[in-house]
């Protein structure tokens, strides 16, 4: 039978597997959730149904030769890529199959220090060396801007050695990078090019949005689908272009992926696939504009900025991507934390991230008009009730790091812990981020600055939540010996 886009082969397939009386001697324990009653009461008996395990009728993920297979040959073509893969480890793990499928233990990859704790999470288990080139910053808003072309070329000139480069397309606020020179000149020094697409999913299905990394003509591309694509939580695509080996992919993503593949979260992925490749373009128009009317209601209120193609400068802000609705809050007095929390705990409102200047709202397929007025009549309340002087409010996200090691040296080597006052002029050898975004403030193998000191200890005071370091408070770091 030929293949369409408005076929979803692995929900076929349960839908089939699921008129049978099939007695299930296999995993998971709960027997189609006849074992644990409490759970099926609270997902359902359909849900609990389909949470079974491989077999023949439904293929298996970490070799599928029928309907996986079939639904990754559908993604791909609506993605524009060579192959794609289904996958249940979150972005996360695509993100680091790409670095583990191109670069190994002394090899150097050229990213952006700005990137998800997940490829720094990927350098310390192959040992690849990083190679920064430092975003600027908008003095304003206080973020990492995107790479500028010529830091790009100047970095590449300096390490004509180096095996791939790493991009963000876009950044967690909707800053993106001249991504196509990117690749163009990747592939003209024998690089590949590498995209981090966790927030990007849209660009390929909606109408006027910035270039993707499979048209931009990118090696190799993760694609966040529960974030603004609809599917379940953990579940994303790995794309490639024709460069890379689907075989050699393959068997980077079996080294870490599970063999136990979710069938809620693989069939996720088809069913929405299927959707945004039959109404994405649909869809997508619609969640511009209902984030366009968001940004121009919360630009009337007064002291916010909610900002939008207007910062583009062709360098370090090539394109901006329409649907983010970033809001900075500083000339109102308060954090971009202390509104997210005040939206949370006084208004049932839960966006997706507030940091010391900033909040996302994410806006997607399924937002409504009337969510939109109660956020922004929120916001007017907030300002009213908890506005006041800015006056000495920190707003730099990024700092530029002091790379004394490498991830993997740094995380492995002998440590120490000390109170995390006493580190500073010390090597860390474990990371600091608040999460979200999860970008680290430190990485393994990075210098321990009074900047730094001065953030993380800010950043708590405001009520970001700190992550990644052995001790939950981060009141005490580890450093190398």
């Amino acid at each position: 039978m030929a293949l369409s886009q408005e076929n979803a082969p692995i929900y076929e397939a349960l839908v089939e597997f699921g008129k049978k009386r099939v007695v299930p001697f296999d995993v998971p324990g709960h027997k189609r959730g006849r074992g644990n009653p409490e759970l099926t009461a609270f997902l359902g008996e359909k849900c609990v149904g389909i949470d079974v395990n491989s077999m023949k009728p439904l293929d298996y993920l970490c070799h599928p030769v029928s309907v996986i297979r079939d639904a990754e040959i559908l993604a791909a073509e609506a993605f524009g890529a060579a192959h794609a893969f289904l996958m249940v480890g979150g972005t996360t793990s695509s993100v680091q199959a790409m670095v583990l499928s191109s670069v190994k233990r002394g090899e150097k990859i050229i990213l952006p220090r700005n990137v998800h704790k997940s490829v720094m999470g990927a350098l310390v288990l192959c040992g690849a060396v990083p190679v920064y080139v430092d975003p600027l910053c908008d003095n304003r808003l206080g973020i990492p801007l995107g790479m500028r072309l010529s830091d790009v070329e100047r970095v590449m000139k300096a390490n004509p050695d180096a095996k791939a480069i790493l991009v963000n397309n876009p950044t967690y606020y909707g800053i993106c990078s001249d991504l196509k020179s990117i690749v163009d000149l990747a592939h003209k020094n024998n690089m590949l090019c590498l995209v981090d697409e966790a927030h990007g999913t849209h660009f390929y299905f909606g109408d006027n949005m910035p270039i993707s990394a499979m048209a931009a003509g990118a090696d190799m591309a993760a694609a966040s689908m529960h974030k603004s694509g609809g599917s379940l939580t953990q579940s994303s695509f790995l794309l490639i272009g024709s460069a890379m080996s689907e075989g050699h992919v393959r068997q980077i993503i079996n080294l870490t992926q599970t063999t136990s593949g979710s069938y809620l979260l693989l069939s996720s992925l088809d069913i929405s696939r299927r959707n945004l490749a039959l109404r994405g373009r649909e869809v997508y128009g619609r969640v511009a504009k209902m984030a366009q009317y968001a940004r121009d209601e919360i630009n009337t209120i007064g002291g916010y900025y909610a900002f939008s193609k207007e910062l583009i400068n062709s360098e370090s802000i090539f394109d901006f991507d329409v649907t983010k609705l970033s809001v900075n809050t500083l000339d109102i007095g308060l954090a971009g934390i202390e509104v997210y929390s005040l939206l949370r705990d006084e208004y049932d409102i839960q966006i997706e991230f507030g940091d010391l200047g900033n909040f996302l709202a994410y806006i997607s397929v399924g937002d409504r008009q009337r969510d939109i007025e109660r956020l922004v009549s929120a916001l007017s309340e907030i300002r009213r009730r908890y506005g006041k002087n800015g006056a000495g409010m920190m707003h730099q996200e990024y700092i530029d790091p002091i790379v004394e090691a490498t991830p993997q040296e740094a995380f492995y080597a002998q440590k120490e812990s000390l109170p995390i006052e006493q580190t500073k002029g010390r090597v860390c050898s474990e990371f600091v981020m608040c999460y979200p975004p999860g970008i680290p403030i430190l990485a393994p193998g990075e210098l321990v600055t009074a900047e730094i000191l001065d953030y993380i200890k800010y950043a708590k005071e405001k009520g970001c939540s700190l992550t990644g370091s052995e001790d939950p408070d981060v009141n005490r770091l580890n450093v190398l010996v």
